[in-house]
């Protein structure tokens, strides 16, 4: 970030790229406020430490607080004033949503559109959306871009990220808010959630189980570490819409472009961990995607966005922190 400290609220900033992104905002001298109301997807426990290990770096303030609850929503965007929303708040996991569509739809479209709402009526200078690389569904040509069109996904929780790109354009064209969209590829890194693959991958190996491996193995996904993310995000907080012609309105992918098939991924597992993994084969789940594999020409064009992290690199750094960590912040 540039210029003078800028108010931030950032949504969702207990959780696991939340409170990296916190920690690096602090570093960055923001005066930051977050959001979240510690939901039990998984444990809130985590979250409290998360929140924990931010309180570290510097001071915020935090309001333990639910995006669907509009007045109260209302009255602390009303004390912050904020600059900017950087809004990361969702139902995450595309399992769960074909088991709870309706949450899904409730949390991450109308929560969204509440910020939105609310950035209108502040006149908030810029919002940040975190999206996902899910988006993209099944049939996008690889690598995935921006400007594909029909994009079809597979899954309510991808069906709702679409949604809130959707009304972030809509905001974007009819108020001339400043709104860019980050499609997430497949993050992990410390403080990763219990239910992603690396972090699960792991806690078995170390505890000598078996992985559960859905399919033939042969899926590839685009490992994204935590800091390129992070530094993505405030590469697009520092983003000139002046630039943007019409609407101000942009969509970025933030990934590594470099996919990698789950085969691989458990064999490089083995590598980082010392450990010899044990292979349970699963049927295929329902809205898992082939393949994700982000263009990133986009984003390195308009903020310089240039992943650092390896995949080799990434996980060694995350069985570091895995064996570090309280046994009670593991899956």
């Amino acid at each position: 970030m540039t210029g003078n400290p800028k108010r931030i609220l950032l949504t969702g900033g207990a959780g696991f790229i939340g409170s990296h992104l916190a920690q690096a905002l602090l570093r960055k001298h923001a005066a930051l406020s977050i959001l979240d109301n510690l939901d039990d997807f998984y444990s809130p426990a985590w979250k409290k430490a998360n929140l924990e290990s931010i309180r570290k770096v510097g001071p915020f303030d935090f309001f333990d607080q639910d995006i669907c609850v509009m007045d109260r929503l209302r009255e602390t965007v009303a004390n912050i004033r904020p600059d900017v929303i950087v809004h990361l708040a969702a139902r995450a996991g595309v399992r769960p949503s074909i088991e709870q569509p309706r949450l899904y739809e409730q949390v991450n479209v109308a929560g969204t559109v509440n910020l939105l709402e609310l950035c209108r009526e502040f006149h908030v200078a810029r919002l940040i959306f975190g999206s996902s690389s899910s988006v993209y569904g099944a049939t996008s040509r690889a690598p995935f871009s921006e400007e594909q069109s029909g994009l079809r996904p597979i899954s309510p929780y991808a069906a709702t990220k679409l949604a809130g790109e959707l009304f972030c354009y809509t905001y974007a064209h009819l108020y001339k808010l400043p709104v860019m969209a980050l499609r997430f590829f497949t993050v992990y890194g410390p403080r990763q959630r219990p239910d992603l693959a690396i972090h699960k991958f792991v806690a078995r190996m170390e505890r000598g189980e078996p992985l559960p491996i859905f399919g033939d193995g042969e899926t590839g996904r685009d490992y994204t570490y935590v800091d390129d993310i992070v530094a993505g995000v405030l590469g697009a907080l520092d983003y000139d819409f002046s630039s943007t012609e019409g609407t101000p309105f942009e969509i970025c992918n933030l990934g590594n472009s470099h996919p990698v098939k789950l085969s691989e991924l458990v064999r490089m597992l083995e590598r980082a961990t010392g450990k010899k993994a044990m292979v349970q084969r699963e049927t295929p789940q329902q809205g898992d995607v082939p393949l994700t594999w982000a263009d990133i020409s986009k984003a390195g064009k308009l903020f310089g966005y240039r992943p650092q992290t390896s995949l080799e690199e990434g996980l060694k750094k995350f069985v570091e922190w895995y064996r570090a960590a309280d046994p009670s912040l593991r899956a």
